[in-house]
């Protein structure tokens, strides 16, 4: 019995299928199913019920995965805590907003490749709910987004959060939101729905709100005198550089929006959750230097 054989069964059974553990371990689909069957014929058990297009752990398989967790683990925390982290290898895939893209993830990128100068990073920037999906589904290994996500196998790290300001056009005289159409953010999301709450008390139903995922495209709206709208100071900077936009206060305030730093509690990872403290500690550092 290997290391090899063992982190292989790990994870074809965390993402049910040889095919997605091959890939996940950039190996070829035979490969992986040797691996298994080898392992089988050492232990003399069945690891898996095979059915169509599925595979499902027996009770033996079962008990080997609680072993098989415990074993990584231990061996990924001996490479980090006793070997050096330098040394470390593989490909970590992480996933971003935009919010968080355009203030400290550079900062993070920087601190994790000088810890970890031999690990490939994929990174992902995209909308909150499409990485929650993506960290659910194992398509990432950590993930900065508005959380925190409710599921119980995800463990969020609570990150410094980002206050909202106001924001129209320069050109743009006094702003009746019962004129002036609101863009905020994509919809089905918690600062659309705080947003839609607040404006239908104040204005009612003649608002107008309009929905982007891309922020840097709302703010390229509100500078054109299309919308005014809620952002984070720092998605705003450049355009307030620019003379684009100015800062209003429509007396209509809203919540802070809350960052979590998440990934699977299971199987555990030392350098995930590393990176993760990484990743607080860099985002609280850039909020001291950047005050709002």
């Amino acid at each position: 019995m290997t290391f090899d054989q063992i982190r292989t069964f790990l994870w074809v059974a965390r993402l049910g299928g040889f095919r997605k553990a091959s890939e996940r371990l950039h190996l070829s689909q035979p490969a992986v199913s040797t691996r298994i069957a080898n392992l089988e014929a050492e232990l003399q058990v069945s690891l898996f019920e095979r059915g169509p297009g599925h595979l499902i752990l027996t009770k033996q398989g079962q008990q080997l995965l609680t072993y098989a967790e415990q074993m990584l683990f231990v061996e990924e925390e001996i490479k980090h805590r006793v070997g050096s982290a330098a040394q470390v290898e593989g490909l970590f895939r992480i996933g971003a907003s935009e919010t968080i893209a355009q203030a400290w993830l550079p900062d993070f990128l920087q601190a994790f490749s000088t810890a970890y100068p031999s690990v490939n990073v994929d990174l992902t920037v995209d909308i909150s709910g499409a990485l929650r999906d993506g960290l659910v589904e194992r398509r990432l290994d950590l993930a900065f987004l508005m959380g925190p996500v409710s599921e119980f196998s995800v463990k969020n790290v609570a990150l410094p959060r980002f206050d909202l300001h106001w924001y129209r056009a320069a050109h743009l005289g006094e702003v009746d939101l019962a004129q002036t159409p609101v863009i905020s953010y994509a919809s089905r999301t918690r600062p659309h729905r705080e947003l839609t709450s607040a404006l239908a008390q104040r204005v009612g139903p003649k608002m107008r709100v309009f929905t982007s995922a891309s922020l840097s495209a709302s703010l390229r709206m509100i500078a054109a005198g299309i919308a005014v709208g809620p952002y984070p100071k720092v998605l705003a900077a450049p355009f307030i550089d620019a003379g684009d936009v100015t800062e209003f206060d429509p007396d209509l305030p809203l919540s802070p929006l809350e960052f979590t730093a998440s990934y699977l509690a299971e199987p555990r990872s030392v350098l995930v959750e590393t990176s993760a403290e990484m990743a607080r500690d860099v985002a609280a550092k850039w909020h001291q230097s950047h005050p709002e």
